[in-house]
């Protein structure tokens, strides 16, 4: 019986790329942590700030940058991370004795990102946001080389202030998306991309392949000795099903799910929205050997199943459905 390749590992979500390998033992399971919250209420605010004591995240002295999904504003659904999960992340990271914390953006819908926020009640919400937010379709940029990329990509451009903080939390939206199935925390590093180099909606990356510039991403900022440390925190109290990830309804879930294994705090959101993580094409680039196997979450607050709640597919997407 012959051992699998990297390549065959990788092609290995389906079934038939596994036969005649050796088996693979399963990873060393993540903590992801998954909490009710039913609401966008006061309550968020303790509930945040016990979440993230928990972690042991470097924060004391830290530069920090909070990262949200904010994509586009419309009345009648709900598009972006709420303005009030943003505020109580904030709020939590400045008590746990951070230095320095910035909100920043790079929507790829949107060119005016100010009138963005405000639409979407950033503005109204996070006391100060003009002095905290950094429009990152227009920051400063420093050109990075890509180490084994998976895109057609072999440097990405990137912003000054998301590669000189420590910490960079990622706090995307929950939602369905109508090309890669799902968006969360790591599509939601889409963002950092600068518009003003690579178009709206960042049109270089779909050229160069959705679903590998996730993984080069992802990668790039979780490379042995890199920096800044990655953390998810992932806005599912009302996400998005459907034709996401603007066109879609609102989905109540309830939960918020976080942790420092993107993979993992991505795979388990997609079990909670009954979607197979290994039919995720950018999951499966990124995971380690056993990675989306179900063992390899170690779920901590709820159980995944305790929370599940099924996320409308269009029709073309309804082959990832969770079986």
């Amino acid at each position: 019986m012959k051992a699998c390749t990297r390549r065959e590992w990788l092609a290995g979500t389906a079934t038939a790329a596994l036969t005649g390998c050796r088996k693979v033992p399963p990873a060393e399971p993540s903590p992801v942590w998954i909490l009710r919250a039913k609401h966008y209420s006061q309550d968020l605010y303790d509930l945040v700030r016990r979440l993230l004591a928990e972690q042991g995240l470097p924060l004391r002295g830290r530069r920090v940058v909070l990262k949200p999904n904010l994509v586009e504003f419309d009345e009648r659904t709900t598009i972006n991370t709420h303005p009030l999960l943003v505020h109580a992340v904030l709020e939590a990271v400045l008590a746990l004795g951070a230095a320095e914390v910035r909100i920043a953006e790079g929507p790829g819908h949107r060119r005016n990102t100010w009138e963005l926020a405000e639409a979407a009640g950033y503005f109204a919400t996070v006391p100060g946001f003009e002095r905290r937010f950094t429009d990152l379709n227009v920051d400063e940029v420093v050109s990075v080389a890509l180490e084994r990329p998976r895109s057609k990509l072999r440097r990405i451009y990137l912003p000054r202030t998301a590669l000189d903080c420590d910490l960079l939390i990622s706090l995307p939206k929950m939602k369905t998306h109508h090309w890669v199935g799902a968006t969360l925390s790591m599509k939601n590093l889409f963002g950092l991309v600068p518009g003003a180099i690579y178009g709206w909606p960042k049109n270089i990356l779909h050229w160069a392949g959705i679903a590998e510039c996730i993984a080069d991403l992802h990668r790039l900022f979780t490379r042995p000795g890199g920096r800044p440390q990655l953390f998810a925190l992932v806005d599912g109290i009302v996400g998005m099903e459907g034709d996401g990830p603007i066109h879609g309804k609102p989905k109540p879930a309830g939960v918020l799910v976080a942790g420092s294994d993107l993979v993992a705090v991505d795979a388990a959101c997609c079990r909670i929205m009954r979607i197979e993580p290994r039919r995720i094409p950018y999951l499966v680039l990124e995971a380690r050997p056993g990675a989306l196997r179900w063992e390899a979450v170690r779920e901590m607050g709820e159980r995944i199943r305790s929370v599940e709640t099924p996320f409308e597919l269009i029709p073309q997407l309804r082959s990832l459905r969770l079986s």
